[in-house]
């Protein structure tokens, strides 16, 4: 039976992890190895409401400060040379890489 790597990421910027699918799609072209995804996932959107004044007086006014996590999930065959690629590809800080290998 063939081993498969699930590799899911997620960050706060879609280019950029469009941008690493992208790397990630032409190691599996490069090495030979069966590749399934990019498979976006739903964005979570994390809202943070405050109040504007900063004493309570007035009108109530609030500011809404959103953040937005994108999610992205591929899995390819877990051969050794793509694997040692992946390990080398360059990773923003804003983005979270997590690499799982299941039978």
């Amino acid at each position: 039976m063939v081993q498969k790597a699930r590799i899911r990421l997620t960050g706060t910027s879609p280019s950029t992890l469009d941008g690493i699918c992208g790397e990630v799609r032409k190691i599996a072209d490069k090495t030979g190895v069966n590749i399934a995804g990019p498979i976006p996932f739903p964005t979570k959107k994390l809202v943070v409401p405050c109040r504007k004044s900063p004493d309570g007086e007035g009108t109530e006014t609030w500011d809404h400060w959103e953040m937005r996590i994108h999610k992205r999930l591929i899995d390819l065959d877990a051969d050794e040379r793509a694997l040692r690629q992946l390990m080398r590809i360059q990773v923003p800080k804003d983005v979270s890489i997590e690499i799982v290998l299941t039978s």
